[in-house]
């Protein structure tokens, strides 16, 4: 048996191990590590999840043990399996395996993507931030209007005990408060719980995928980071951003997402600069001819725009669009543009805890407040992070309403984006001719 290790964050590296490794008899997994998101590395990865051939589970370590793990246990192979980085980090974790005398895997579609008995609609992106959700909801919203029943798969976001998350079924609010779900879980999951879709996440996608099934005529795998899809799509969509023109060449996986596309969307074409969509579509060419490319904007409105307009205020933003996506600024602060703030207060003099190491580790960020909340502490020092900040009020550019699990001393104001598709083949036709294939396949 070949000796393992999965390099991972808490998503793609506990996928790729149930695919390809738990039944494999000529591999033995010794450990994963993990990155990107705090506290998820010195845990173990269940027996309950992994299998008859791991009775005492696999032991969780931080990445940054990586040489002296491979050393120690006499290692093999390194899997690297996270999303959202770019393809010199990714080398440069090949190197220090490589230094260190093991292989340097990747596991492509063919050796860990699912294949579903239902038509499988991806979407997935370029880079964290680009706009899957909102395209997401978009889909949601044809397939309801063709009165096709269906669910929503999410990208996994398995922070908490995995032995209480290897399934996990949202359906209503309460739900999100039954798994003790995290900020960035509400994000992704609130959002379509309130249009009436049903959502499966947790750690078992295979698992996950029968019980989807059982209720669904299709599934819609809705990504996380820049990550491939874990089942086998009918239609790849895959979403792009004018604001990071050159990503779509140089990030991993993004760019594998790019070539395999069916249909690109290039979102935000109403706010990002006329010459970076020119840009854009020249290397799309290039890249992927074939692909079906679409334009869209995702405008933003709010609930209260008096409580931005000549107010001072504080901006509080996605936090994965942030901080391993990269991007400065987010809906938040186009818009305080938009309505007319008096003043964007900047938060850093302010900020505590987790919340004000973040723009240490990640400087680029500008001025405004990252939504972490990985855990309760985390969410505790947002929340004082929010208070702290002298402002008339708060501009809420998180998918989740933050003032219902806050408590805040100002008032906020919600930020809310959906996709419109501006130019480009009608997204809805696509859909329909794609299903209508895929019933004459299945006879």
């Amino acid at each position: 048996m070949r000796r393992v290790i999965i390099m991972g964050a808490a998503g793609r590296d506990f996928h790729n191990f149930n695919i390809f490794f738990r039944n494999n008899p000529d591999f033995k997994v010794i450990c994963f590590t993990a990155t990107q998101i705090p506290n998820i590395e010195n845990r173990k990865y269940p027996k309950e999840l992994s299998g008859k051939r791991y009775p005492r589970g696999i032991p969780i370590y931080p990445e940054s043990e990586l040489t002296e793990l491979i050393k120690k246990f006499k290692v093999d192979i390194v899997v690297f399996a996270y999303s959202d980085v770019s393809h010199n980090y990714v080398m440069h974790k090949a190197s220090i395996a490589l230094a260190a005398g093991a292989d340097f895997w990747l596991l492509g579609p063919n050796s860990s993507m699912l294949k579903s008995r239902l038509p499988v609609i991806s979407i997935c992106a370029v880079r964290t931030g680009s706009g899957k959700s909102q395209t997401t909801r978009l889909v949601c919203e044809i397939l309801s209007k063709l009165k096709m029943k269906f669910s929503v798969i999410r990208h996994p976001m398995p922070y908490g005990d995995l032995r209480e998350q290897i399934v996990q079924k949202f359906s209503t609010l309460q739900d999100l408060d039954r798994y003790k779900c995290t900020i960035e879980e509400r994000e992704e999951y609130e959002p379509h719980i309130k249009m009436g879709t049903t959502v499966f996440a947790g750690v078992d996608y295979g698992l996950i995928l029968k019980k989807a099934e059982e209720i669904s005529d299709v599934i819609i795998w809705d990504g996380g980071n820049n990550d491939l899809s874990f089942y086998k799509p009918d239609l790849h969509i895959v979403v792009v951003d004018p604001f990071r023109v050159g990503n779509e060449e140089s990030y991993h996986p993004g760019e594998a997402n790019i070539r395999s596309a069916d249909v690109i969307i290039i979102n935000k074409v109403d706010t990002a600069p006329k010459k970076n969509i020119k840009q854009l579509k020249a290397n799309i060419k290039l890249l992927n001819p074939g692909a079906k490319v679409i334009e869209a904007a995702s405008p933003t409105s709010v609930d209260h725009a008096d409580l931005i307009r000549n107010k001072n205020v504080v901006v509080v933003e996605d936090g994965p669009t942030l901080t391993h996506g990269e991007m400065s600024f987010g809906a938040g602060i186009v818009a305080a543009e938009k309505y007319k703030a008096r003043n964007i207060i900047d938060p850093r003099p302010y900020v505590v805890g987790s919340i004000k190491k973040a723009y240490k580790k990640y400087p680029h960020i500008g001025p405004l407040i990252p939504a972490l909340g990985y855990g309760a502490k985390q969410i505790k020092e947002l929340e004082r992070s929010i208070n702290k900040t002298p402002a008339d009020s708060i501009v809420i550019a998180t998918p989740v309403d933050l003032r219902k699990f806050l408590v805040l001393n100002k008032p906020g104001v919600k930020v809310n984006y959906e996709l419109k598709q501006l130019s480009g083949p009608n997204l809805k036709d696509i859909i329909k001719k794609v299903l209508r294939k895929r019933k004459e396949q299945d006879g």
